[in-house]
């Protein structure tokens, strides 16, 4: 099993606003990549320019950012030319490492658009090098740094310029590396890049995680369709298998987001969170649903939104139940306790 350290280059439509192509709001006109043993340290490398088909004016910060002008990639070869040699040089089993979370999706949709085969069918894993810096590094904080901080935060020497495809593929090998020599530990915490989400039942991801579960359901054709699958409501303890008892059934917040809070007898307090997204291929929605242990404290924090979201809609659908018989409570009506 190979790591291949990522990185790529995009041009989008040069007005900035609405993509050309739908099925390709960005084209990829550069990949640079390493690959890496187990520990971080780069074995070999890549990195190519590839010619334009869609997207043949560069977008003006495309062309501030990264230095590239449509001339110099003229010279480049067809993306299926590239790819064709790319995934050679990355042999079996390549396990992709990025900084962020865009890359994997737009080779997605790139492949697709020129009818080469994906990465996955369904979600794809990778490791998110931004992710685990800040796992690691800054206490899990949900602030994603810029590659340069990270470069800057081990004090890593910076002898070439960043913003090209090559080079932050290189240093983001060298931040990983380091990570992982602090904290070996923290490539347990996968990611799964979802631009094709899971289109039937046996596509799901349940992934266990050290310290929660996610779960990434198959696309369903609406909300209310999903809301009527035992599993997605569904609140075991993801430590030990049992039926947690739910203190506060799901409630929504907005019409993406949704939580509750259970309890696991012999681990405590769970919380849930349910978050809706969009699919186009296959049409529909999917959700990710994590289930993750919580102290009282933030076990406090749920049960004030819970509060908060039942007396508005106390306060605001006086009379609105008995008249019109529609729940307006803000939980899921569907919500039994399916433990």
């Amino acid at each position: 099993m190979n790591k291949i350290v990522i990185d790529l280059e995009w041009n989008q439509s040069s007005t900035g606003t609405e993509p050309e192509v739908a099925e390709m709001p960005f084209e990829i006109i550069e990949i640079g990549a390493l690959k890496c043993s187990d520990d971080g340290r780069p074995l070999s490398e890549f990195s190519e320019l590839i010619k334009p088909r869609v997207y043949k004016k560069m977008h003006n910060f495309t062309s501030k950012l990264v230095h590239l002008q449509m001339e110099e990639l003229e010279k480049g070869d067809p993306f299926e030319t590239v790819m064709e040699r790319f995934f050679k040089w990355c042999g079996d089993d390549p396990v992709f490492v990025t900084w962020g979370p865009g890359d994997i999706g737009v080779l997605q949709r790139n492949l697709k658009f020129f009818g080469l085969p994906l990465l996955s069918e369904g979600p794809v894993a990778y490791i998110d090098a931004q992710k685990l810096f800040a796992l690691s590094c800054e206490n899990g904080s949900k602030n994603r740094r810029n590659l340069e901080y990270a470069v800057d935060h081990f004090g890593i020497e910076k002898d070439i310029p960043f913003h090209r495809a090559f080079s932050d593929a290189y240093y983001t090998a060298k931040v990983f590396s380091k990570v992982i020599e602090k904290d070996p530990g923290c490539e347990s915490f996968i990611s799964f890049d979802t631009t094709f989400p899971p289109s039937g039942r046996q596509q799901e991801i349940r992934k266990l995680f050290p310290t929660y579960e996610k779960y990434i359901t198959r696309v369903f054709e609406s909300r209310e369709e999903a809301f009527k699958d035992k599993e997605l409501l569904a609140t075991r303890c993801y430590v030990c298998g049992k039926r947690a008892k739910r203190r506060i059934k799901w409630f929504s917040m907005g019409d993406k987001k949704y939580y509750c809070l259970c309890e696991c007898e012999e681990h405590g307090l769970i919380k849930g969170k349910i978050i809706m997204y969009p699919s186009t291929d296959p049409a529909g929605v999917f959700f990710v649903r994590i289930l993750r242990r919580v102290n009282d404290k933030e076990a406090a924090v749920i049960e004030k939104r819970f509060n908060k979201v039942r007396n508005y809609h106390k306060n605001n659908t006086a009379g609105l139940i008995r008249k019109n018989k529609k729940n307006t409570s803000g939980v899921l009506p569907e919500d039994k306790d399916l433990g």
